[in-house]
């Protein structure tokens, strides 16, 4: 299979490294020589300066600067093969629905917390009706610092958390209400709440690039009982219920950045679209840029 990587940073490199361990043919575009240089040393199979210089390919993952995803996603959409890019789909709502309407089933986003063995686990629990009607989800994404210079730690962090709500309840309510601060460019802390009543689970989501502590955690409570995910790198969900002594779940603990990009590759030989498609990712956006308004941002 022949994948086009464009973008090959801190990230992107990660994705090169999975590609090839899944036996793909990378080829990298990136700007710099150096880049390019390190890519072909990882195992890329070519690797260009521009974009136009790029061959057709199978597939294409785009795993640039979030400002720069729009107008990537549009350079490649002429060449008519599925597009993999990296959450956030775009970092505005409008560029986001014009491409969900544009491409409907040949653009996907990585959301790779909805392959994430935690999350799973989440999500049958919810759906099996083991935790009862589902009152409510709240998630905390937090940490110091935000390593993206080019949009603030909302469109970094926040896409992350709605998309785990997508993958537990199979929709992102409207937002209700958000809160928060920022510091310098990059920095920002937000309180963002979802649903609630007549509109489905209460949802909060705490996101902050300006906390001492990291944490990822994420809790689904319902009517019969609730259920934890604790950390990034836990093996096992903790599930309690009235009566009964907690239980830890263990889950699959596989690497879900290596699960979503082979479940794209899957996809272009003929199997079932990856999760988070076009219309879902710009449903991600638009409740982004709706608590960015509403906190202000």
């Amino acid at each position: 299979m022949k994948i086009g990587l464009i973008g090959c940073g801190r990230w992107g490199r990660l994705i090169l490294r999975d590609l090839v361990s899944l036996g793909a043919d990378v080829s990298v575009v990136v700007p710099s020589q150096a880049s390019r240089a390190t890519a072909l040393a990882k195992g890329a199979a070519s690797a260009f300066a521009t974009l136009d210089a790029l061959p057709d390919m199978d597939g294409y993952v785009i795993a640039v600067p979030t400002v720069s995803h729009a107008e990537t996603i549009d350079a490649l959409l002429p060449r008519g093969r599925p597009i993999f890019v990296e959450k956030p789909l775009t970092c505005d709502a409008a560029s986001a629905a014009r491409i969900a309407r544009a491409a409907p089933d040949r653009v996907f986003c990585m959301d790779k917390w909805r392959y994430h063995g935690g999350v799973l686990e989440l999500a049958d629990l919810a759906r099996s009706g083991e935790l009862g009607r589902i009152l409510a989800i709240h998630t905390w994404r937090l940490d110091f610092g935000n390593p993206h210079a080019d949009v603030d730690a909302s469109w970094i962090l926040l896409p992350h958390d709605l998309s785990i709500v997508q993958e537990v309840v199979g929709t992102v309510p409207a937002v209700t209400s958000a809160s928060g601060y920022r510091s310098g460019a990059s920095d920002a802390s937000l309180v963002t709440v979802l649903g609630g009543g007549r509109h489905g689970p209460l949802v909060t989501c705490e996101i902050s690039s300006l906390h001492p502590v990291k944490r990822r955690s994420m809790v689904v409570v319902g009517t019969t009982g609730s259920a934890q995910y604790g950390d990034s790198y836990d093996t096992s969900v903790r599930l309690c219920r009235p009566g009964a002594e907690p239980q830890d779940l263990p889950i699959e603990t596989g690497m879900p950045l290596l699960a979503e990009l082979g479940a794209f590759l899957d996809h272009l030989a003929g199997g079932a679209a990856p999760k988070s498609s076009a219309q879902e990712a710009a449903l991600v956006v638009a409740r982004v840029a709706e608590a960015r308004r509403l906190a202000g941002f």
